[in-house]
């Protein structure tokens, strides 16, 4: 099937939706009136309520309240906007009620739900003057608030002596809002006064205000203590509907204020969910459940007594109506039978009735009514019409409408006519289909050429031949004398009509060049044939199946499908493990599918071997045994043992018993493990192919300690200082250790002595020892060796190597030292070396020591260098300081050179170049600046230098002059960066800083950097380069 583009989609949906507006239908309602409260107040005017139906032709509306029909254009309350009922000037009592909104066009009637319309209101209070209400002080008092009449939600409050703020409730006074009475427990003498009660509708939000009620508190007797009365407490059973919220009030009179709490009956705690309002005389419970259900109770005491107040929450399981099952619109044929069922839920269950056109339908002959299902049978024209089943319980009413089209026509094969051509393969089965659109149902009978099928004498027998109920004609066993016109008859009492196809019977497909199985190698490429005979004149379709699934070949680079026409042969490229398989060559002609079948198996290196187990842990061996994995359709020939350690390079093969594993053992002795070391091994299997993937590594395991094998090797020494002897080893690699307490023993003794002196060293990472002995000579010869140990016992030495100890301090200085002062802050040091054979080793380095004069010379500051020459630099400027050179071997430092004194250069000037001034022509700088004056105690000016530099970051380049100009030839178009500096004897002088030269392309430009404030330069600046411009 072709898949449609998106504009395609986009065109096709627009288009059914287009035709699915233009069909006739009867009316559908798209809104329904609902169940309202209206707000009613001096400012509305006017109320909306919401019908609309769609239909075509487009339909008209009706409405009826309380079961009588509205007279749109007689009453002048109401009127009709679209199919809305709008009401002017609603009145309370004359238009609340029950509406129901009812649509008709051409074909039929339907109505909407009834809808309950209220008008929430609220009336003014009597203006009639309340009696005064006299009461003892301590005694308890109500007083009655006597709502006017009003509808809709509402709150009570009450005001005492006209105060703008509403009387606060508290644990002695209490306003119910069942009843809107003021409840006070006990009377004080502050609660004289007038008591007005306040009602506010919560939907209107209008309030009014009752006739003050005086209050006189008598003094003359003071009442006494009684026990609590409980004067405002809830229902004894109240039923309570699932998700709603439910308040309980309870408050008690009595002296003293009784305090109220709350608990359940079965003892069971409040859930944490309640709150308990107004000094506990409101209970609320929010989101009702089932498992708030039970008795609750109101427990008010005081110091005088108690008393309770119980009732019962009873959970009221209310399921509101929804279908199950509704109704769908039915296009009938004349004389069929209709049956349609529709299926509310709902607690209660629901009752059903049905209506035809809005009006009630009665069951009676053809038509049968039981609960939600509707039969008619050998339907008419007359009971085309809008149909409606209602679902009904005390909380409402449900409705599902569907349109009922009656058909009647005579056979018309304008839209399903007999397929004009079918092909079918000799030998084959053919069904010619039959049907027209006919109402009620068409006879039909078939014609070949001129002949009527069940009448041909010279057609083929008629056990080949069958006409289906449905009129459908199947040949079996097809011969080309088949082949011919086919025409279909259909009759029924309104007409007769048919319609002819022709039915071609050709030769069967044949698959000449079948896939053969064929065996692989992983890598190789190969072509599985294809080819097919078929007299169908379109070339035939090929079609390539991998283990039961078509092979898309846009997503498979390993296979392609080559050849053409009658061929279609598949290559398959670098083939891999996972190609092995089935593989079906499926051909698709106009007449038939035929297909081929074919096995490829794939030999590859084989599979990971599995379940590896390592057991008979000793020092230097392990055992071995593993499962064998999957071969890949070629034998395993050999197993490879491979181990890895945390000192080794990946993976390692290693040394087994036997030296080759053969592929049907399945074990191996893993042997020259090195003691005391972590292992972990796999196994890799190897056929003919190559070699496998490596087994999933065993757990990590640990060889058994033993003593060690290894001694230290590059045994040398030499060198220190003077009565040491230096012995130095390469330490013994850890996993060569063989154990825990790693250690060596190092052994010395004097050439042609016969006693070793040895020395236990307890550390694995030991890799020096220093014998030291005041009576050694120098450059004495020892033999020396080095042996391991570990805490199975003492390990092989390394073999005996000669070592000298170590050699004397130079015994002389340097001499012929001198210096020269290089500039205020350096100076430069010279001496000759000590010549070869006056010291018994040669000079590794040389140390200068230098301190100003003052000073003593164990403060002195040190450089060492290996050659004879040395730079001294951070000194003072005009200091003086005293220089000694001393040698060094390895053995030590030798006796310091006299002591000499040399003066540094005087510092250069302090004061930078100034009232610099530069001018730019084209690709010229010319700078001048005025000349540095050295003071007394400064080095005189021998030149300067000009450092200049493209930007921040450009090459530096630098040019000396003895003058106070300078002309430098630089690129244009860049900007410049220049700093000036003064030259003396005692080193370069402050810098003038960085001088920006801005880039001006073919402009003259001049500047300045003079020591005025920098405010007034950048304004000279600016004035000049002004003026250049203008």
């Amino acid at each position: 099937m072709k898949m449609l583009l998106p504009w395609e989609l986009l065109i096709l949906l627009s288009l059914k939706e287009c035709l699915a507006e233009n069909t006739r239908h009867g009316p559908v309602f798209t809104q329904e009136p609902s169940d309202s409260i209206f707000p009613l107040s001096t400012d509305d005017k006017q109320v909306f309520i919401n019908c609309k139906a769609k239909g075509n032709p487009p339909p008209h509306y009706r409405w009826k309240m309380d079961g009588r029909e509205i007279n749109t254009e007689s009453d002048p309350h109401y009127s009709l906007v679209e199919g809305n009922l709008l009401i002017n000037n609603p009145h309370v009592i004359n238009h609340g009620g029950v509406y129901q909104c009812i649509t008709t066009n051409t074909f039929g009637t339907v109505v909407s739900r009834e809808a309950k319309v209220q008008f929430a209101f609220l009336q003014n209070f009597s203006r009639k003057s309340r009696n005064t209400v006299s009461v003892r002080e301590g005694q308890a008092v109500v007083l009655l608030c006597g709502p006017p009449p009003h509808y809709g939600e509402i709150k009570y409050s009450w005001v005492f002596n006209g105060q703008r703020d509403f009387l606060q409730q508290d644990a002695r006074r209490f306003i119910s809002q069942w009843t809107g009475n003021l409840y006070i427990a006990k009377v004080e003498a502050s609660d004289a006064g007038n008591y007005t009660c306040v009602v506010r509708n919560m939907m209107t939000n209008a309030t009014v205000f009752s006739s003050p009620t005086p209050v006189v508190v008598r003094r003359d007797v003071v009442m006494g203590e009684y026990e609590p009365k409980i004067e405002v407490q809830f229902p004894d059973t109240l039923h309570v509907s699932k998700g709603s919220s439910v308040k309980l009030e309870c408050f008690a009179l009595g002296n003293p204020v009784p305090s109220i709490s709350w608990r359940r009956a079965d003892g069971y705690p409040l859930p944490g969910k309640i709150k308990i309002n107004h000094s506990s005389g409101v209970l609320e419970i929010p989101y009702f459940r089932p498992e708030d259900a039970g008795v609750y109770e109101c427990v008010a005491e005081n110091s005088r007594g108690r008393n309770v107040a119980r009732g019962q929450l009873i959970f009221h399981n209310v399921e509101h109506l929804h279908w199950v099952q509704t109704l769908k619109d039915a296009h009938m044929a004349i004389d069929a039978n209709l049956q349609w069922e529709c299926k509310a839920i709902g607690k209660p269950r629901p009752a059903y009735k049905w209506l035809k056109n809005g009006q009630p339908l009665t069951a009676e002959g053809r038509i049968h009514v039981e609960a939600g299902r509707l039969t008619i049978t050998r339907i008419s024209l007359l009971d085309a019409g809008m149909y409606q089943c209602v679902a009904e319980s005390e909380h409402g009413a449900v409705y599902a409408s569907a349109e009922l089209k009656v058909v009647a026509s005579p056979p018309d094969f304008s839209r399903r006519p007999v397929k004009k051509s079918t092909v079918i393969q000799r030998g084959g089965e053919v069904v010619l289909e039959c049907r027209p659109h006919a109402s009620p149902r068409a006879t039909i009978s078939w014609w070949k050429e001129d002949e009527l099928l069940k009448d041909s004498k010279s057609f083929v027998p008629l056990l080949r031949q069958t006409i289906m109920e449905d009129g459908t004609l199947r040949i079996t066993n097809t011969s080309k004398s088949d082949g011919g016109r086919y025409t279909c008859l259909a009759r029924n009492r309104f007409g007769t009509s048919s319609s002819t196809g022709t039915l071609v019977v050709k030769e069967p497909t044949k698959i000449t060049v079948p896939p053969l199985s064929l065996d692989a190698t992983v890598g190789q490429s190969l072509v599985l044939p294809c080819e097919v005979s078929s007299d169908s004149s379109p070339s035939p379709i090929f079609k390539w199946f991998f283990n039961g699934k078509a092979i898309d070949f846009s997503r498979q680079e390993h296979f392609e499908m080559i050849g053409g026409g009658f061929a279609g042969d598949l290559m398959v490229r670098n083939i891999q493990l996972k190609h092995c398989g089935k593989y079906v060559c499926m051909v698709h002609t106009e007449v038939d599918t035929v297909s081929a079948a074919a096995d490829l198996i794939v030999r590859g290196p084989p599979g990971a071997p599995e379940s590896l187990v390592v057991t008979g842990i000793t020092d230097t061996t392990v055992q071995l045994s593993w499962g064998s994995g999957p071969d890949n359709h070629s034998p395993v020939t050999m197993y490879m043992v491979q181990a890895r350690t945390a000192f080794s390079i990946g993976w390692q093969t290693v040394r087994t018993v036997p030296d080759s594993v053969p592929g049907q053992m399945m074990h191996a002795t893993v042997k020259d493990l090195n003691p005391w070391v972590d292992y972990e091994f796999r196994v890799v299997a190897i056929n003919s192919v190559g070699v496998g993937e490596p087994s999933t590594p065993s757990k990590q395991i640990r060889t058994e300690a033993a003593v060690p094998k290894v001694a230290p090797i590059n045994v040398s020494g030499g060198g220190g200082a003077r009565g040491e002897l230096v012995i130095m080893w390469e330490p013994v690699p850890e996993e060569q250790q063989s154990g825990e307490d790693f250690g060596y023993v190092v052994a010395f003794r004097p050439l042609g002595s016969s006693i070793w002196i040895q020395t236990v060293l307890a550390s694995p990472d030991a890799s020096r020892y220093i014998y030291r002995n005041d009576s050694i000579a120098p450059l004495s010869q020892f033999e020396v060796k080095v042996g391991v140990y570990n805490s199975m016992g003492e390990g092989p030495f390394s073999r005996v190597v000669k070592v000298f100890s170590a050699e004397e301090e130079p015994s002389e200085a340097p001499s012929r030292v001198w210096a020269r002062a290089v500039s205020a802050t350096e100076i430069e040091v010279y001496w000759e070396p000590i010549p070869p054979g006056s010291s018994s080793e040669k000079i590794i380095a040389y140390e200068v020591l230098f301190w100003e004069k003052g000073s003593q010379q164990n403060e002195a500051e040190r450089v060492r260098v290996i050659d004879t020459t040395s730079l001294l630099s951070g000194l003072k400027g005009s200091t003086v300081y005293l220089i000694s050179v001393r040698a060094q071997n390895s053995a030590g430092l030798g006796p310091c050179s006299p002591a000499f004194n040399i003066t540094t250069k005087k510092p250069p000037p302090s004061q930078p170049p100034g009232n610099i001034e530069w001018n730019l022509t084209n690709s010229k700088i010319f700078l001048n600046w005025e000349h540095v004056k050295a003071m007394e105690n400064e080095s005189e000016v021998t030149g300067y230098k000009v450092v200049y530099r493209q930007n921040w970051h450009g090459r530096t380049t630098v040019l000396e002059t003895n003058k106070t100009s300078v002309a430098l030839q630089i690129p244009s178009g860049e900007d410049y960066l220049i700093e000036i500096k003064a030259l003396t004897e005692g080193g370069d002088g402050t810098s003038s800083g960085p001088i920006r030269i801005p880039k001006m392309s073919s402009l003259n430009s001049k500047g300045c950097v003079c020591p005025l404030p920098m405010k007034i330069c950048c304004f000279m600046m600016f004035l000049v380069f002004f003026m250049i411009i203008f």
